[in-house]
């Protein structure tokens, strides 16, 4: 089995994206009090939206089951209250889960949680526990920067989040480290914002002692690791010079890479440097980047190529990337593909 942990919901009906913007247009009025979504979308919509973009690639790319959840940028935390936030999560992860239904066998849910700068990240507990027990979802996405670029809030390892993480341990459900869109205009929401904060989270998990306190807490950093990978050197000296563990023994049973790395000469150097055990194969499809790549005539997100063509990986690294490690580090995914 091809298990891609990366894949989000871009392809969405419209009515989801015509009630976000009603959000927004209602803060500009003083008088606005949020409500719930009353989506009326049909089985008929969900299943158009998918056979032609992630289905479609599923098929022809030779993958099986993606952990799926709602767009990425779209979550966009900063955007109003936490009350906001919540409704608008709420509906996000209300469409995955219709999405899964439809397609139990294509799709597993991963929730986007209600998040707000500033607000304590145990309101989030409440919609994490609804995905995870009444929904069927096996994973969050957790954004270490809900202002959209300009991290006000406190590090990851702060203990501002351990009652969040006393619930994701609880649930057995692990965390892609996910920032959304950036209101920063110093940072591209894909090519920077996204990089900064995956390779800003493993420097929080670095310095910390996190994983003393929850050894059994696991968080995905997702686009390989962001410049951890390429600079795996410049955090073995560092955590060197802090006195830290050697980060086989400080973060590996703890933190893992997924596969969107756009070119065969990252995946090679992903593979090389970062261990086996500690990749999951992720594409992020259909996601930042769309295209073809004119060099190589292929889709830049086929990631599935990319590790196929990996010359010094075996068919056993080969397993552990596309299925093995997923099943671990998703303890219910597990137990939902054995039932």
């Amino acid at each position: 089995m091809i298990i891609d942990c990366h894949g989000h919901y871009t392809t969405s009906p419209r009515a989801l994206e015509d009630y976000r913007q009603a959000q927004i247009v209602g803060l500009k009025d003083p008088a606005y009090k949020p409500a719930r979504a009353k989506l009326a979308v049909t089985d008929a919509q969900i299943r158009d939206s998918v056979e032609g973009a992630q289905l479609k690639l599923q098929r022809e790319r030779g993958t099986d089951l993606t952990i799926f959840s709602p767009r990425a940028a779209g979550m966009a935390h900063h955007v109003g209250t936490a009350e906001v936030s919540l409704y608008w999560s709420e509906a996000c992860n209300d469409m995955i889960h219709r999405v899964c239904t439809l397609y139990p066998k294509n799709f597993v849910g991963v929730c986007q949680l209600p998040q707000s700068p500033g607000v304590p990240p145990s309101t989030c507990i409440g919609e994490l526990e609804r995905c995870v027990t009444e929904l069927g979802f096996v994973g969050c996405n957790l954004n270490p920067d809900p202002s959209g670029g300009y991290w006000t809030d406190p590090p990851l390892t702060d203990r501002w989040w351990y009652p969040l993480y006393e619930k994701m341990v609880a649930l057995a459900v692990p965390a892609m480290v996910h920032v959304s869109s950036s209101r920063n205009p110093c940072f591209h929401y894909t090519g920077a914002h996204y990089i900064n904060g995956d390779t800003t989270a493993f420097m929080q998990f670095l310095t910390s002692d996190l994983f003393k306190d929850f050894p059994t807490l696991k968080f995905i950093i997702p686009h390989g690791g962001g410049a951890v990978p390429f600079h795996w050197g410049r955090y073995r000296g560092l955590a060197l010079d802090l006195k830290r563990p050697p980060l086989p023994e400080l973060l590996l049973g703890n933190v893992f890479f997924d596969t969107c790395v756009y070119h065969q000469a990252g995946i090679d150097l992903l593979t090389k440097v970062i261990p086996i055990d500690n990749i999951l194969f992720a594409s992020e499809m259909v996601g930042a980047v769309r295209g073809i790549d004119p060099e190589t005539g292929q889709y830049f997100d086929d990631t599935k190529r990319y590790i196929d063509a990996v010359p010094f990986l075996g068919p056993a690294d080969r397993k552990k990337i596309y299925e093995d490690n997923a099943r671990k580090v998703f303890p219910r995914l597990g137990r939902k593909l054995a039932a």
